[in-house]
């Protein structure tokens, strides 16, 4: 896959921008609905429910409600196909270093654990990581742990196919699609 000119323009204007982002006073809401909202679009989500379609079917919720032992937590983004979760995206402002910190690795593993999903996103769009969750994780745990892929922003050009592979919509829903035929035909 290409990088979608949509992804182009972005990383070329968080490189005019970087420097200003890096100060503080770029927020998470900002970067969201500026940054991360626009990139998955250009993956092919539906980030805004344009099509109208019911709560279930939407393909994307945006702080979607998760039970965290006794208390209710809500992941950034939840990403759907059908009604079916598929990953989270945990965003953070700029000035989060999300290789070497470990409390948003954590968070992000936590939720997708908890949601019984194998793997979720965290992003400030300068970096992109990507975590195994299917194992329990630590309060203690590294930053690098369950970490399978890590990407900065100049790297989205080189490995577009890899990152649209784990979290384009057409992607995954293609892979829904087959498994679903297989577990049909081994049942029929």
């Amino acid at each position: 896959m290409a990088l979608p000119a949509e992804v182009a323009r972005l990383v070329e204007m968080f490189e005019q921008n970087r420097q200003d982002y890096l100060q503080g006073r770029y927020s998470e809401t900002q970067l969201r609905r500026e940054y991360i909202d626009p990139f998955f679009k250009a993956l092919g989500w539906g980030m805004d429910n344009t099509q109208g379609w019911a709560e279930a079917y939407k393909d994307v919720i945006h702080e979607d409600a998760i039970r965290i032992g006794q208390h209710l937590k809500a992941p950034d983004y939840c990403f759907r196909i059908g009604a079916a979760r598929k990953f989270f995206v945990e965003a953070k402002a700029p000035t989060v270093n999300l290789k070497d910190n470990s409390e948003p690795a954590y968070q992000v593993r936590r939720y997708a654990w908890s949601a019984k999903l194998p793997l979720s996103i965290l992003t400030d769009f300068e970096e992109f990581a990507v975590y195994d969750c299917r194992a329990r994780p630590a309060p203690s745990d590294k930053a690098s742990n369950g970490r399978l892929k890590y990407y900065r922003y100049t790297d989205y050009a080189q490995h577009c196919d890899k990152i649209a592979s784990i979290s384009s919509r057409v992607r995954l829903w293609r892979r829904t699609v087959i498994l679903t035929g297989l577990c049909m035909s081994r049942t029929a």
